[in-house]
């Protein structure tokens, strides 16, 4: 990627280069940018991000984590080049954590709240492609 605005490496690999995140949600907020924009990268990109968050609460970094993708605008993407967070939770870090990803819309965060999916959805999902990686 040659216009990338990430500017502060942690690491860089011969598949992929973690940066510290611009606008951190929690302290120690990385990004794994693949050097190719292709679906092995990715899982790559996605393997060690788990590797890492797993290595973080075994060391006793975080108490948890969460791993991520914005994939297009819709989804909050601003830097239209894929790249996975990863974003080391810690006990107390928010108030009511349960539903943790589901809070990229705050007021369906907490599942307890949101009525069942229709069945609309389920019928769209048994009608999915299905892809072998």
């Amino acid at each position: 990627m040659k216009d990338k605005p990430w500017t502060n490496v942690l690491i860089d690999t011969k598949e992929y280069t973690v940066y510290k995140d611009g606008f951190p949600v929690t302290e120690g907020h990385v990004l794994f940018v693949p050097k190719e924009e292709d679906w092995k990268a990715m899982v790559t990109c996605f393997k060690a991000a788990y590797k890492w968050g797993y290595d973080w609460v075994e060391r006793g970094y975080c108490d948890a984590f969460n791993i991520g993708q914005n994939v297009g605008e819709a989804a909050g993407q601003t830097v239209m080049y894929p790249h996975i967070h990863l974003i080391p939770r810690r006990t107390g870090d928010m108030e009511d954590p349960r539903g943790g990803v589901r809070h990229v819309i705050p007021e369906k965060g907490n599942y307890r709240k949101v009525p069942e999916a229709t069945k609309e959805y389920y019928e769209f999902v048994a009608k999915q492609e299905r892809f072998d990686f």
